[in-house]
């Protein structure tokens, strides 16, 4: 028997896609009828479901799923920018991974999706100034994901963090629009400072897995940093850097390394 369809209250593309994968996904799977039901089916609109999965994620014996939900609730309702951000980085997760066959994947399976969709609940506690809430979030994100995201920094949307191991993103870090990273990438400072301290990623940057980007500085739009760099000065828009500490290998290869997530080197090396 076909699953039962949601209670859709508008028109929304995105979530009416994501229903019928989760029914087909009931059809092709009994099994998991009782995880997508309750996790996509029972809910009637992408926010309601997002709220609802990253409360069950989250919650833990010193704070409920329920207590949590309505929290994240509230949060979608007071600010649709949450919904927003939520569905380009759901695009940028289904464009750019090769592992996301349906809509459905990142919202159910994925933890680097669920971990930035709960970070963001995070930084929005954060701007209300409900910090030691955020502080919550943020260490449950951690303890649930192994991503940890300080709840002051900001990120873009159209975010795609593939495999999300090892993750770490500091107070003052600024991420941009449409930027991939892969796992153990560290966005971190230099020493004991305070104040603004931490990278600067503009759009469309692809950050290769266990790179380290360290310190006040920026990195420009749409360039590419090889994996396993250590980068500790400014990197120009559009160029490829690699090596410890990491150097200039030519140019960026495309209009938009973050989108291809092309990661060969081609280029002879030249100094920064």
């Amino acid at each position: 028997m076909a699953a039962p369809k949601p209670n859709v209250s508008s028109v929304d593309p995105v979530w009416t896609r994501i229903c019928d994968e989760a029914s087909d996904a009931i059809a092709a799977e009994p099994l998991m009828g009782g995880l997508i039901h309750s996790g996509i089916l029972h809910h009637a609109t992408f926010e309601r479901a997002l709220a609802y999965r990253i409360s069950m994620k989250l919650a833990s014996g010193e704070m409920s799923e329920q207590i949590l939900r309505e929290i994240a609730d509230a949060a979608y309702v007071e600010d649709p920018s949450l919904g927003v951000a939520a569905r380009a980085d759901l695009a940028a997760v289904y464009e750019r991974d090769p592992a996301c066959h349906r809509l459905m994947q990142p919202l159910l399976y994925f933890k680097g999706y669920q971990a930035v969709q709960a970070y963001r609940l995070g930084h929005r506690l954060w701007q209300q100034g409900r910090r030691d809430l955020a502080y919550f979030v943020q260490m449950r994100v951690s303890e649930a994901f192994g991503v940890d995201i300080h709840p002051a920094a900001r990120i873009g949307k159209g975010i795609m963090i593939d495999h999300a191991h090892s993750i770490v993103v500091g107070e003052t870090a600024v991420v941009g629009d449409n930027v991939s990273m892969l796992h153990s990438v560290t966005l971190g400072g230099t020493g004991k400072a305070d104040g603004d301290r931490h990278p600067k990623i503009e759009d469309g940057v692809l950050i290769g897995a266990g790179a380290k980007v360290l310190g006040n500085i920026t990195i420009g739009h749409c360039s590419r940093i090889a994996a396993g760099s250590v980068v500790l000065m400014d990197v120009p828009p559009c160029k490829t850097v690699a090596g410890v500490p990491a150097r200039i290998v030519g140019e960026a290869g495309c209009d938009q390394p973050s989108v291809s997530m092309d990661q060969i080197l081609k280029s002879v090396p030249v100094d920064l």
